[in-house]
């Protein structure tokens, strides 16, 4: 198991914290300093069963810049901006075996851990 984490971000502290409560091993990925590559990111993408969208952070200044809300939906296009600007990937997530989440809430969380 391992979490996409920000240690700036409560949501992210919070997921991080429900994973140390429930004892399970996992391995922390600052994904803001080492960022998926794009196969990773389209990998983790397909586990969710989301689209890079779907789990972008359109109100980051670079999103603005980049006017990511207005590019059209090419998922090769966007996973490329997006690993190349981590901070626009939705946080934390959660990747398990063969499935992913985005863990911004208990449920997601108790999802990622098998139990909802």
């Amino acid at each position: 198991m391992e979490i996409w984490h920000n240690p700036r971000c409560s949501k992210s502290r919070a997921a991080k914290a429900a994973l140390d409560e429930a004892g399970v091993a996992y391995t922390e990925r600052r994904y803001l300093d080492e960022p998926p590559t794009a196969a990773e990111f389209d990998r983790t993408l397909t586990a969710i069963g989301a689209e890079p969208w779907d789990v972008a952070r359109l109100g980051e200044s670079v999103a603005k810049e980049l006017d990511l809300r207005n590019l059209p939906h090419d998922r090769d296009a966007w996973i490329e901006i997006m690993v190349a600007n981590p901070v626009l990937i939705e946080r934390p997530i959660i990747v398990t075996d063969g499935s992913a989440v985005v863990a911004r809430d208990d449920v997601s969380v108790r999802r990622a851990l098998g139990g909802a």
